[in-house]
């Protein structure tokens, strides 16, 4: 079945996604890729300012995305003046038929190609070879997946998927001889086979990864030295070029250079950086100079420009690294995550250059971890743009009768919260007591619960937080600050004890707590499901909730609601009559531990050392959506010992309904922390947000894991000093 059939049925799409899960091979290779990436990315950053150099090469790109037409006015200008012929193609079939004609009317025969994702979204290989051309990859991994018939699985190494074994199979069936799987013997069969196929070439293609107007210069930028091959030997040079490849000046060039390969593939440098200014000489060719060509690929790139939330992924400098760093691609790989493009930015361009349907799909698989946002070199706000694309197929598409329900209940709070009490009487013959005395859900026939059998569903809670605020608030003399809690769902309804000990510790701290009862769901779960309207409904009903009173600050236990408060609601009622209290509420918004850390500013001593091993689960939306990192680690071991775990912020598998709609990857993310906590020897883990206590603590209950999952609230209010 092919990639695009599999993107239009949700049901071979899960299909493949759980082939790629039982690939052994496949997880491994990818799993040892990530963890050397990220310390290797860490390590060769440090030598360079990283945010400012990304800020810099945001604005040189936006700056370059407003000018588009000025900028391809004065390269074109100045590539004519050195030689260079240069198109401009509409469409991708414009694009496939210009090169096309360019070979004919050169009487080419042999096509050699550098790697270019751009040929790959016209498809370009499959439009020469309909024309009887031989066209060659010569790039080694995209030889190897052009011998397979496979699109590539990554941007930068895009046989990253495939084994040694399976590589020298294919290089057996291409040279007619047996293979050693040694690698650098399977490197010398490669480098004698397209010697010959560099010596015959009549036309080589080449991508390009800048476009410089101020002296129409083109830019490649490798580590094999292929594509130097391929630009030079044979009579005709054809460059096909996004019109986002467009830069001002060679300044900006470098300064992005100097993050491509760090952020690609962890070095300071390519091999092989090489910029051509025009037509040079070529001895192959009647002229003596090189037949050079620049194709310029629209393929929808100017009504992108004037998009004002997706024209920042023209920021892109294809570094692969939003792949590198998924938690998703890291389980199933790139043919999972994209159709051309892989990755957070190839789930988008995919929307935009491939079509929606295929889109369709694709954008439901990011789990919305933010690591993609946290280190994209351009710093494109990828996890928001594919929400907006979630939110514009719903607009166009609708959301099918169980999300419109939804949509339709949470809208209205009293139906949303009087739906949840019943539910929680209605889940009684189906609950029991599990470890700590947590309420699980147990005796549910295995038929309903299907893939999600790899975790203990929590109970809904007999009473919620709410339906106890009267009787718990307490009142204090003189309090040292006035606060509201913001609860989120969750917390209010299913772990209603970490609010009570949350009020607990601040009343111990002499902090005074309020509890907007009309105050609602923050809306996440909506605008993660593309409900935006519904989600921008629920945003204004909490911004009501909180106006009316002054607080110091308002605080929430789930990260997940403090970063969607942050950094979603100015965005969604940027235009909402609400949008000035809104700002109000968002600059007020602080997730737990940084408001006991930072702002309480605790002290060891405002506490029992418990000698309890803890470790820490760092929350995706905790250090990643509000940057926030050290705080719990320190407030840790102000109450216990602090227990290091291996990849604390990498995602636990939650990620709200992502879990539901994919729960064969968020199990294996699940169990991949799990192995991780294990490892640590820690007797409690805790975390700062109730959705990963709900999948962590579901994982160790199903296992019967020797280990406490809590939130840290827990931790510092079972720990902190009473004051006399």
């Amino acid at each position: 079945m092919s990639n695009s059939e599999k993107l239009g049925s949700e049901s071979a799409y899960h299909k493949d996604i759980d082939s790629a899960l039982e690939d052994g091979f496949l997880r491994r290779t990818l799993d040892t890729f990530a963890v050397a990436y990220r310390a290797n990315r860490e390590a060769i950053f440090k030598e360079v300012d990283e945010r400012g150099l990304i800020r810099q090469i945001a604005d040189a790109k936006d700056d370059a995305c407003r000018h588009m037409e000025e900028l391809y006015t004065q390269f074109r200008a100045e590539a004519e003046k050195r030689g260079v012929i240069v198109h401009r193609a509409a469409t991708a079939a414009d694009a496939n038929e210009i090169i096309a004609r360019i070979a004919k009317e050169n009487d080419v025969k042999y096509v050699i190609k550098s790697k270019s994702m751009t040929a790959e979204e016209i498809h370009l290989n499959t439009r020469l070879e309909a024309d009887g051309l031989v066209v060659d990859e010569t790039d080694l991994g995209e030889w190897i997946i052009q011998l397979r018939h496979e699109g590539p699985s990554h941007m930068v190494m895009p046989a990253i998927h495939l084994s040694r074994q399976q590589v020298a199979d294919d290089f057996a069936k291409a040279t007619g001889d047996p293979q050693d799987t040694d690698v650098q013997r399977l490197v010398k069969v490669a480098r004698v086979q397209l010697r010959r196929k560099y010596l015959r070439a009549d036309m080589g293609v080449s991508g390009c990864n800048f476009a410089v107007a101020e002296n129409g210069s083109v830019s490649t930028v490798t580590n094999e030295g292929n594509a130097e091959m391929v630009t030079t030997l044979p009579r005709v040079h054809v460059v096909l070029a996004g019109l986002d490849k467009l830069v001002p000046t060679l300044d900006v060039a470098l300064t992005a250079l100097q993050v491509l390969p760090r952020n690609a593939t962890a070095q300071r440098l390519t091999s092989y950086v090489t910029f051509m200014d025009g037509a040079g000489d070529c001895a192959a060719s009647p002229t003596g100079k090189k037949i050079m060509h620049v194709v310029f690929l629209d393929n929808g790139r100017t009504e992108i420009a004037k998009d004002p939330i997706f024209s920042q992924i023209f920021r892109c400098v294809r570094c692969g690294a939003c792949a590198n760093v998924c938690p998703v691609f890291r389980l199933v790989g790139g043919h999972r995550m994209g159709y051309v493009y892989i990755g957070a930015i190839g789930l988008i361009l995919t929307y935009f250059y491939h079509g929606q349907d295929k889109a369709r799909i694709l954008s439901q698989n990011c789990i919305g971890c933010e690591a993609c946002k946290n280190v994209c070199a351009g710093g494109i706000d990828l996890p928001r743009l594919i929400r907006e694309i979630r939110a514009r197929l719903v607009e166009k598409n609708g959301a099918g009768l169980p999300m419109s329900l939804l949509s339709s209940v949470m809208k209205n709070r009293k139906m949303f919260h009087n739906l949840i009490k019943f539910a929680s009487f209605a889940q009684r013959p189906f609950t029991g007591t599990g470890k700590d005395n947590v309420s699980y859900l147990r005796h549910l026939p295995a038929i309903f619960l299907g893939k999600h059998q790899y975790k203990a569903l929590p109970a809904i809670a007999a009473e919620s937080f709410r339906d106890r605020w009267a009787r718990i608030k307490p009142v204090l003399r003189e309090p040292r600050m006035r606060i509201a809690l913001f609860s989120g769902c969750a917390q209010d309804f299913i772990f209603p004890d970490q609010l009570e000990a949350f009020v607990k510790l601040m009343t111990a701290l002499n902090v005074e707590v309020d509890f907007p009862l009309e105050q609602t769901c923050c809306g996440l779960p909506l605008d993660v499901m593309g409900q935006r309207a519904t989600a921008i409904e629920v945003a204004q009903q909490n911004v009501e909730a909180f106006a009316h009173k002054k607080y110091d600050a308002i605080v929430t236990l789930c990260a997940s609601c403090a970063s969607h408060i942050r950094n979603v609601y100015p965005e969604i009622l940027e235009h909402s009559p609400y949008r000035q209290q809104a700002e109000t509420l968002v600059q007020s918004v602080q997730p737990f531990s940084a408001f006991l850390h930072d702002t309480l500013g605790v002290k060891a001593e405002d506490f029992n050392q418990s000698g309890e091993k803890v470790t820490l689960h760092l929350p995706c939306h905790l250090c990643r959506g509000c940057g926030v990192t050290d705080a719990p680690r320190e407030l840790i071991a102000q109450a216990a010992e602090y227990v290091p775990c291996t990849e604390e912020d990498v995602c636990c598998g939650f990620g709200g309904s992502y879990s539901m709609k994919f729960p064969e990857v968020a199990a294996q993310l699940l169990e991949n922390k799990l192995n991780n906590v294990q490892a640590s020897g820690a007797d409690r883990l805790v975390t700062d947000c109730p959705g990963c206590v709900l999948q962590i603590r579901g994982g160790v209950e199903k296992k019967g894991l020797p280990v406490k999952v809590s939130h840290i609230v827990e931790l510092m209010a079972e720990n902190v000093r009473t004051r006399g």
